[in-house]
C-alpha cells in the first residue's frame, strides 16, 4: 500500500468499475477522496458511505461542469480521469450526436480536466487518465470511434507532460484491457473471442488496474511521465 494520508484526490467517473476500485484504493491508503458519476446513484450513494469520500453527480460531456468541479476540489495532488462510454455499431449507420457525445467525455473532458487541475496543483501533482489497450489494438469491427477517443489520450499524455514537467506535475495513461466489470463481465458473451488474443486467459480485476494508478499517483513513480502503461493480459502484445 501507498501513503497517500491527507492528499486531495479527484477520480473523475468513480462509482462502479474500475472508478470504484481506484476510489476504494486511495481511500483505503488515507486519501481525501472526492468522486463524480453520472447514473448510477445508489452506486455511488453506497461507494461513498463505505469509503468516506464525497460523491458529486456531474455530465462528462458537459465541458464547463468538468472545469468548474476540477477547479472547485482545489489544489488536487491526485487527479485520475475514469469516466469514459463506447458506442458499438458498424461506423456507416452510427449517430453523429453519440459519437460527438463520445468525444466529449472520452477526449474533451480528460483534456480540460487535466489542465485546470494543473493550474492549482503543487509541485509534483500527478494526473493519470484511464484509457484502453484499444488505443493501440482494435481486432474486431464496430469499435471505430472508440479506439479513436483511447488513441487520442496518448497524444494528450505526450503533450501535457511537455508543458506540465517544469512543475514536476506527471501525467501518465494506463491502458486496461478486457477488466471484469459491469460493462465488460467476466462470463459475458465476449469472454471467448477476448481471451483468445491474450496470453493469460482471463479478464483482469479492477483492483489490478487501481494498484498501477496507485503506483503512479505514488513518489516511487515521480520520474515517469508522458507515458502509457499496459494491462492487459497481452491483449495487444
Amino acid at each position: 500500500m501507498t501513503d497517500f494520508k491527507n492528499k486531495s484526490v479527484l477520480v473523475l467517473g468513480g462509482s462502479r468499475g474500475i472508478g470504484a476500485a481506484i476510489v476504494r484504493r486511495f481511500a483505503a491508503d488515507g486519501a481525501v477522496v472526492t468522486f463524480t458519476w453520472g447514473g448510477s446513484s445508489e452506486a455511488a450513494r453506497q461507494l461513498a458511505s463505505e469509503t468516506g469520500s464525497v460523491a458529486v453527480q456531474i455530465d462528462s460531456a458537459d465541458r464547463d461542469a468538468v472545469i468548474a468541479q476540477v477547479r472547485a476540489s482545489g489544489p488536487l495532488d491526485v487527479l485520475v480521469v475514469n469516466a469514459g462510454i463506447a458506442v458499438f455499431g458498424d461506423a456507416l449507420e452510427q449517430s453523429a450526436d453519440e459519437i460527438e457525445r463520445l468525444f466529449k467525455i472520452n477526449i474533451h473532458a480528460p483534456y480540460y480536466a487535466s489542465v485546470e487541475a494543473a493550474r492549482q496543483m503543487p509541485e509534483g501533482g500527478r494526473i493519470v487518465v484511464i484509457g484502453s489497450v484499444n488505443g493501440d489494438r482494435m481486432p474486431i469491427a464496430g469499435m471505430a470511434s472508440y479506439a479513436v477517443s483511447k488513441s487520442a489520450l496518448q497524444g494528450l499524455a505526450r503533450g501535457l507532460a511537455r508543458d506540465f514537467g517544469p512543475r514536476g506535475i506527471t501525467i501518465n495513461v494506463v491502458q486496461p484491457g478486457p477488466i471484469d466489470t459491469d460493462a465488460n463481465p467476466a462470463e459475458g458473451p465476449m469472454k471467448a473471442l477476448m481471451h483468445s488474443f491474450m496470453a493469460l486467459k482471463r479478464h483482469g480485476r479492477p483492483e489490478e488496474v487501481a494498484g498501477m494508478v496507485a503506483w503512479l499517483a505514488g513518489p516511487e513513480a515521480g520520474f515517469v511521465t508522458g507515458a502509457m502503461h499496459t494491462i492487459d493480459g497481452a491483449f495487444g502484445a
